[in-house]
């Protein structure tokens, strides 16, 4: 006899809880996400299907496999993987648990996923993010980005919470977050409908790049640079 487990049918999706890295596509018209454990090579965008990471053709989730997304039910316990040295620079995301699903104790492995909020965490330095920038790292075609201050941006590939949140699309909403402050950037938010928060870390970002550019000009300018030395 093969045992076979209750079957759940929810009245509305599950909610859960997982880390990912935001990426920004090569050419910059795209943003999604990617995982920090086995879909680690494989970027998603804000709504996506499941498929098998061994390249193998059942569907996903099976549960003689480990393919499928995968999330936890407890929102602290995917803010504790924050803590590791490798993950400080992910973002914590919340997601819809949709079609089917394999539930266990701490969390899910389900076949589609629809990501609702993406919580940032501060830059490097400790102030709260005001952008997205290059983390020196990525997958073919797909810069991953990291929290960064307007400070702490510089010449890197950026872009701000409000831009990331358009270009991933599907609704997703990005909060900013540290201890005592969160910001949210919603898609199709146009500047008139920017809050004062949203508006200065804007402005902040735009700040420090043209902060940036001026102090390169100047370089260029000092007697000596540039010149035209025999190699």
């Amino acid at each position: 006899m093969r045992l076979r487990l209750p079957e759940e049918r929810p009245t509305e999706p599950p909610t859960g809880y997982k880390i990912a890295h935001p990426v920004l596509s090569q050419d910059g018209t795209r943003a999604g996400f990617t995982g920090v454990s086995l879909g680690g090579a494989l970027p998603y965008g804000v709504l996506a299907d499941a498929s098998c990471v061994y390249g193998l053709r059942h569907r996903a989730p099976n549960r003689r496999c480990d393919c499928g997304f995968h999330c936890v039910h407890d929102r602290t316990a995917a803010e504790a993987l924050l803590c590791t040295a490798e993950q400080r620079a992910a973002v914590l995301l919340e997601v819809s648990v949709l079609g089917r699903f394999i539930r266990f104790e701490r969390g899910f492995r389900y076949a589609r996923q629809r990501v609702r909020t993406a919580t940032v965490g501060p830059c490097a330095c400790g102030t709260v993010a005001a952008a997205l920038a290059d983390a020196g790292w990525g997958r073919p075609g797909w810069r991953a980005l990291a929290p960064s201050c307007a400070g702490c941006v510089r010449g890197r590939t950026s872009v701000s919470l409000a831009a990331f949140a358009r270009l991933a699309g599907e609704g997703l909403r990005v909060v900013a977050g540290s201890e005592g402050a969160r910001r949210v950037a919603d898609l199709g938010t146009s500047p008139d409908d920017l809050g004062v928060p949203e508006l200065v870390a804007e402005a902040a970002l735009l700040q420090a790049r043209l902060d940036w550019f001026q102090t390169q000009l100047a370089r260029l300018r000092e007697p000596g640079a540039g010149g035209g030395g025999q190699g």
